[in-house]
């Protein structure tokens, strides 16, 4: 077989993938519990994070924020093709991820950790915490809830990850506003 054959197989086989996903999502995603749920845990942690962002670090705070969900979302559409875990329950069927937990209450509770924590030992201290809550209540309760699906992945190697990019992000940014500060006094 050829490239462009086998290319028009792969492309035929994404089309038939994305076909099924719509329909599951139709007949047994959208509308249910869960879905609400998802609704809800998306949308309610924006309300919140607006009402307590420090607007006098609005773009600092929101740069560590959008740093952090290019992360999340790379390192979920990772997992998904590395076939490590599923999302069951979306609430678009075209995105494969779970955006309203990834791009909801994670980005926001590490934006509010990010802002309440100036020191980094508070900060590492927080995370961890927050880290271990995320690991081992809240993943199991959404697999529980049949929202998320391990296939190849332990909770504990979640662990590290929301520490690291946490840090490494927070990292960056105070390196870029260092620059910016640096910059403009000159």
């Amino acid at each position: 077989m050829n490239q462009m054959d086998l290319y028009e197989v792969v492309e035929k086989a994404q089309h038939n993938a994305i076909d099924l996903n719509i329909q599951y999502w139709i007949e047994h995603s959208v509308f249910t519990f869960q879905w609400w749920l998802l609704i809800i845990v998306f949308i309610g942690p924006w309300i919140i994070w607006w009402r307590l962002v420090d607007k006098k670090r609005l773009v600092e705070i929101s740069l560590f924020g959008f740093i952090l969900m290019i992360a999340v979302v790379l390192l979920d559409d990772l997992g998904v093709s590395l076939k490590l875990w599923s999302y069951p329950i979306q609430i678009i069927p075209m995105i494969p991820r779970l955006v309203a937990i990834d791009q909801g209450i994670i980005i926001v509770a590490h934006m509010l950790v990010f802002q309440y924590c100036l020191r980094w030992r508070s900060f590492l201290i927080v995370n961890i915490i927050m880290a271990i809550v995320f690991s081992y209540i809240a993943e199991p309760i959404t697999v529980w809830l049949s929202i998320y699906k391990l296939t190849n992945w332990k909770y504990s190697y979640s662990l590290p990850l929301y520490v690291l990019k946490a840090v490494l992000i927070r990292l960056a940014v105070e390196k870029a506003f260092t620059i910016s500060k640096k910059a403009s006094s000159k």
